[in-house]
């Protein structure tokens, strides 16, 4: 058996019956439904790319586009089906169903969900921005302790309580610094 064979004689007896036949349609006649179908299962099994699908299941697009076609025609689940109801009626299908309690959580990103979007400028920058400068100044020291982005350098003394911490205690190392 080479690596590219997936499929044996008699396996493929089974699923060839129900592959569609481009009988009756005007464009060009399918290529051989084996080389594909094998691809797609070479490529399932494998878990590589469609582009890395060697050659010798023929053009990858090919290949994509066939099982993109027996998917959304129903082709795969009739020929699950068959296979299913094969096995069953020969008896080699087990039943018996296990359920499991298991909880796993997911990442919060992990949602299909949508959320509010914020109102442009209310990050947290945004409004450290707009509480500093709502402050006036007080004295005390004026060394710059940090930059917000694009915005300009904020100072102990313009900055509320809390809203910045010192980079520097010394005047000779008190500069501009991006955080």
């Amino acid at each position: 058996m080479s690596r590219e064979r997936v499929l044996t004689d008699v396996q493929w007896e089974r699923v060839a019956p129900l592959m569609p036949s481009s009988d009756g349609v005007k464009s060009r006649p399918f290529r051989d439904h084996r080389q594909v179908v094998e691809g797609v299962i070479y490529r399932f099994r494998t878990g590589l790319a469609w582009r890395d699908l060697p050659p010798a299941f023929g053009p990858w697009q090919t290949v994509w586009k066939r099982h993109h076609r027996f998917a959304t025609d129903g082709t795969w689940d009739k020929i699950h089906a068959r296979l299913l109801a094969e096995a069953d009626a020969a008896d080699d299908i087990d039943w018996m169903v296990s359920v499991d309690s298991t909880i796993t959580r997911a990442h919060q990103h992990a949602t299909n969900t949508t959320r509010v979007e914020q109102p442009a400028g209310d990050s947290r920058a945004a409004r450290s921005a707009r509480a500093a400068s709502r402050v006036a100044p007080t004295g005390g020291l004026n060394r710059v302790t940090r930059t917000c982005g694009t915005s300009p350098p904020i100072t102990r003394s313009d900055a509320p309580a809390g809203v910045c911490r010192p980079r520097s205690t010394s005047l000779s190392t008190a500069v501009a610094v991006r955080w």
